[in-house]
């Protein structure tokens, strides 16, 4: 079976980690398939940096997140994509969300041929 985890990186008392794609019977800080990420707990906010199309492949394909690495996943939103994805429905990104739908009046009034008044 193959594992999402946390692979610990870092100094002594200043740990780093990478998110990382391995073997679930392979050790913590031992092989590994691929990086998809990194995280770095110690930073203010804690810095959380996830490859989402690799991932997504990677849950796609049968790989089962451990709970440190599902937590990471749903605060990078990647989890609820790919539950969204499996139930069939598309995730929009947030930007796309706070754009309005309709076209804006300035944009209509442009549009519109100037008056001659000859």
């Amino acid at each position: 079976m193959v594992k999402i985890r946390l692979r610990r990186q870092g100094a002594k008392n200043n740990p780093m980690y990478r998110v990382v794609v391995a073997d679930a019977k392979a050790p913590r800080d031992g092989g590994f398939l691929e990086i998809i990420g990194h995280y770095n707990p110690r930073t203010q906010p804690p810095v959380v940096e996830i490859d989402k199309e690799r991932t997504m492949h990677w849950l796609g394909v049968g790989a089962q997140p451990t709970e440190a690495a599902r937590a990471l996943l749903r605060r990078v939103g990647i989890m609820e994509a790919f539950v969204a994805q499996q139930d069939g429905k598309t995730v929009e990104p947030a930007a796309a969300e706070a754009a309005p739908a309709t076209p804006e009046p300035a944009a209509a009034e442009t549009a519109a041929p100037a008056e001659d008044s000859e």
